[in-house]
């Protein structure tokens, strides 16, 4: 399948084509420089490849959770696209994008995914590396305050990775779940060599139907101040 890779749901700005078993990608990481970036990426593989959207079979689109206006100027980008070629969305988490590099890139036979949601909490998302080799969620992707993460058990046994920016910004989530890791991932934010990994035709829907997954509906909502 020809399929166009967009994800701006971090700092990151990620765009990947693929063409068959070709892929081009352009990946930077410049916070805020999404709407100056995103367009010029995409025109940029296309060119290389010598292909236009109306080549494309779907667009793939990392669909969060992660920054509000990061998602919504993916989206966006992504609607219009598919609207012009008359192709569908095939939204994917970005968290698993996330959890796909990991697996791809180590023995890991489990990762989490936490990413910076803002208000001292993180969007989590915990993945078992699947028959495949590809990341399977073993529960719902949400908002999780800086505390244990019960869903994690401390086994030796399970090589379980951290990855995610959201480690990083809030150093207190790791201190607090270290015994339930075996090592951390150097894996930051969504690449979108990735989202074409875990992509599934079959999960395709039509551009006025894309919903990002926000999770936090209300931005200036406070925070819980208990619980996991």
């Amino acid at each position: 399948m020809n399929l166009l890779a967009i994800d701006t749901s971090s700092v990151a700005c990620s765009v990947a084509l693929q063409l068959g078993a070709d892929i081009i990608e352009r990946h930077a990481e410049e916070p805020r420089e999404h709407t100056r970036l995103l367009i010029p990426m995409i025109r940029d593989v296309l060119e290389e490849a010598g292909v236009s959207t109306s080549d494309l079979d779907a667009i793939v689109l990392g669909n969060g959770p992660g920054s509000f206006i990061g998602m919504r100027i993916a989206a966006s980008v992504a609607q219009g696209l598919a609207f012009a070629a008359g192709v569908k969305i095939i939204p994917v988490s970005s968290l698993a994008v996330v959890a796909a590099q990991v697996f791809a890139e180590s023995d890991a036979e489990q990762v989490a995914v936490a990413q910076d949601a803002h208000m001292s909490e993180v969007y989590l998302g915990i993945f078992q590396r699947g028959a495949s080799g590809l990341p399977v969620a073993t529960g719902d992707e949400r908002l999780a305050s800086l505390s244990e993460i019960t869903e994690l058990s401390i086994d030796p046994e399970t090589e379980r990775l951290a990855a995610g920016f959201g480690w990083q910004r809030y150093p207190d989530l790791m201190q607090l779940n270290a015994s339930r890791f075996s090592g951390d991932s150097t894996v930051m934010h969504p690449h979108a060599r990735f989202l074409l990994a875990i992509a599934d035709p079959a999960a395709a829907i039509d551009a006025e139907n894309v919903s990002p997954a926000y999770l936090r509906q209300k931005v200036a909502e406070k925070p819980a101040s208990s619980g996991s």
